[in-house]
């Protein structure tokens, strides 16, 4: 998968942050999602005209409560933070089998977007990544934004960052790796990965 600093922010008001009902799969035009991490929370927004197949995928995968006890695996201080594969391989093997249509893009890859990683044309699956700088050289790539972080976009600045670029070309995690052995190969050969404990949809 080909992909593409932080200014803090105020902090996630968690009390503020209430559950949403589930909505048996309809998704919202907007809708805001609360994950909690390893070194902190932080808020995204999400908007369907922004790219609504993409919206889509990631509604679905926070339905199945995908992104619980994920890791941050490729983090690049000053370009990219990247997670959205599931420490499960049997999830991981399902949810590959299935392409998310490619959007156009309409929003600019600015910092505190996210968007889903891709490597040319039908290509996006489950990882996403959160831009931790104005990447706008990525908008003519196809890297279409769904979203942009609108509380705790400090949390990214903390993200363990040292292992380094993934394997290939540096010594980081292996995506392949990641999606057959899942959080065991992850926790085993690098244990200082920042985890997603939980993210939900709220109010």
């Amino acid at each position: 998968m080909v992909l593409a600093g932080c200014s803090s922010q105020a902090p996630v008001e968690k009390k503020a942050a209430v559950a949403a009902p589930r909505v048996d799969g309809v998704m919202p035009d907007v809708y805001k999602v609360l994950f909690d991490t390893s070194k902190g929370s932080f808020v995204l927004e999400v908007h369907k005209d922004w790219a609504p197949k993409g919206a889509e995928r990631f509604w679905k995968l926070l339905q199945m409560k995908f992104f619980n006890d994920t890791r941050f695996f490729r983090v690049r201080p000053g370009f990219i933070a990247q997670f959205g594969l599931s420490g499960d391989p049997q999830t991981n093997s399902l949810l590959n089998t299935t392409v998310v249509d490619d959007d156009p893009v309409k929003q600019k890859n600015e910092k505190g977007t996210i968007s889903f990683a891709q490597s040319g044309p039908r290509s996006r699956h489950t990882q996403v990544f959160v831009n931790l700088k104005d990447n706008s050289v990525l908008d003519k790539d196809g890297f279409a934004p769904f979203g942009k972080v609108t509380q705790g976009m400090d949390v990214f600045d903390k993200l363990y960052s040292e292992y380094g670029e993934w394997d290939p070309p540096g010594r980081g995690p292996n995506a392949t790796r990641i999606l057959t052995q899942g959080n065991e190969y992850l926790d085993s050969r690098f244990p200082k990965l920042d985890k997603i404990l939980r993210a939900k949809v709220v109010r």
